[in-house]
């Protein structure tokens, strides 16, 4: 079920919120609790009823791993249960999202005839193991007593943020599961909530689905082995670097909003990245708690800087790889993280070595752009040579045989003239650059952290009429585009 389809938006939202509303009145948390959680699996199931299972499997395993940590004697004992704990999580992650990625390319290595059948990804898999791997760590290093089954479900199948993210920890949400039926502010949270819902509707449906048509026949056409002209190249990654900039920018705003719809607070994980000027500024502000997740459970461990500069640079090429696969197993994934690896490792090692050198912000943050859509090519691409075939084209290397595909009268896509495709960057570029991100409008931090702790988070906005009428006009054209397109395309991130 998406967050940008009608059957949500008109009929699952409407009923829990009912339910929800309802509960609230009998003042009992455990209600709420139940709630949710109960929304929360039929909203994973309504999309494949028969993984339900597998989700529930993980779920009862990792909570029953993590009881017996917190009663276990002796670091050698928990240390031992994550383990097994670890084991399982990447278990269930490696067989159904990289068996057969492992399979076919130990086929090809080896020249034999090797195959298993298609596997289907279930959705989420990759952020409720994490979310979960991160738990068992904080269980083991005693931060966290396993709170009640109901409460651990909530915690790991909460809608808003399950299918692509945040990835949470305890300390954000467990707290505020125990005071589901406080009152207090409701009305306030419910108003902010459909403000940042329908804004991330908005992105989503216009923004990021609207730019697609000037990226998905370009990409696709080269998958299938069409030639492309530079130009063409161009606009299709610049579509493409706007298109997931918005689809997933739209995301974050719905899940902060859909959370904060029943009194929930999710912390920030998208915050205007392209506006950065270093590609280490930009890993604060994209996927900012899957950054955290592989800072503090991957870099950290292998060292970090804290060895010098050769195995720092070779930690972030470590990490970067695995971040890479973790979105999705192909190459092009690799690719794509090696590429931010190779960034970073450079952009720490020019801070380490030469901290009196530095670039103007506006040149910073122009080549930090170029490099960041140059290393989307591979992340679209589906294959080696359609990645190859883009950059020689941006390089000016495609041939005398590379027409355009922008306004040909023979072109089946009837993509639309270049300049067509140039204003709507342009306009794109001008929100990206000159306008407010959401939480800024908003003055929303996001929920408590475990160094400023509950009771000391503050929001400083306030609802006005103003502000009502130019958010009602976002969410009605959010809403009739929504209504109008024939199809309703999935979150990008949904496929990792």
């Amino acid at each position: 079920m998406l967050f940008n389809s009608p059957e949500f938006v008109f009929a699952f939202i409407p009923i829990v919120l009912a339910l929800y509303w309802f509960t609230l009145k009998r003042n009992q948390t455990l209600l709420c609790v139940l709630v949710l959680a109960a929304a929360s699996l039929v909203f994973y199931g309504h999309w494949n009823p028969k993984y339900l299972i597998l989700f529930l499997t993980s779920i009862g395993g990792n909570f029953l791993i993590s009881s017996r940590m917190y009663k276990a004697d002796g670091a050698a004992a928990k240390r031992s249960l994550l383990v097994v704990g670890i084991v399982f999580n990447l278990g269930l992650l490696g067989y159904f999202k990289y068996a057969t990625f492992l399979v076919e390319n130990a086929a090809l290595a080896l020249d034999k005839s090797w195959s298993i059948e298609p596997i289907l990804l279930p959705l989420a898999i990759s952020f409720f193991t994490f979310q979960q791997i991160a738990y068992l760590v904080d269980c083991r290093k005693g931060e966290v007593a396993p709170p009640p089954l109901a409460k651990y479900l909530l915690f790991v199948s909460f809608f808003p943020q399950l299918i692509a993210g945040p990835i949470v920890h305890h300390y954000e949400m467990l707290p505020q599961f125990e005071d589901l039926a406080n009152k207090r502010d409701r009305l306030f949270s419910f108003v902010a909530g459909a403000t940042f819902f329908f804004a991330g509707l908005f992105k989503k449906v216009v923004m990021a689905d609207g730019i697609s048509a000037y990226a998905d026949p370009v990409f696709d056409g080269v998958a299938g082995g069409a030639a492309v002209a530079g130009l063409d190249a161009w606009i299709a990654t610049f579509a493409f670097g706007f298109q997931i900039y918005f689809d997933f920018s739209g995301y974050s705003d719905m899940a902060i909003g859909l959370a904060l719809l029943f009194g929930v607070r999710l912390p920030l994980n998208f915050n205007s990245p392209y506006k950065a000027t270093s590609i280490i500024e930009f890993w604060r502000c994209w996927h900012m708690t899957l950054s955290r997740f592989l800072r503090e459970h991957l870099y950290i461990p292998l060292g970090g800087n804290r060895l010098g500069t050769a195995r720092q640079m070779r930690n972030m090429m470590i990490v970067m790889l695995l971040g890479g696969l973790w979105h999705g197993a192909g190459w092009g994934f690799v690719l794509w993280g090696g590429l931010h690896g190779a960034y970073l490792a450079f952009n720490h090692a020019w801070r380490r070595l030469a901290p009196n050198l530095s670039l103007p912000a506006g040149a910073g943050g122009a080549l930090t752009f170029v490099a960041v859509m140059i290393a989307w090519v591979p992340f679209r691409a589906e294959t080696w040579d359609a990645t190859a075939t883009m950059w020689r084209a941006m390089a000016g290397l495609s041939g005398s045989g590379a027409a355009s595909w922008f306004g040909l009268a023979h072109n089946p896509m009837q993509i639309g003239e270049p300049a067509l495709a140039l204003v709507s960057l342009a306009v794109l570029s001008g929100f990206v650059w000159l306008v407010p991100n959401t939480q800024s409008w908003m003055r929303y931090a996001g929920a408590e952290s475990e160094a400023t702790g509950a009771g000391s988070w503050t929001w400083s906005w306030q609802p006005s009429t103003s502000w009502a009428l130019f958010h009602a006009g976002i969410a009605v054209a959010a809403l009739a585009f929504m209504i109008g397109r024939p199809e309703t395309q999935e979150f990008l991130y949904f496929q990792f």
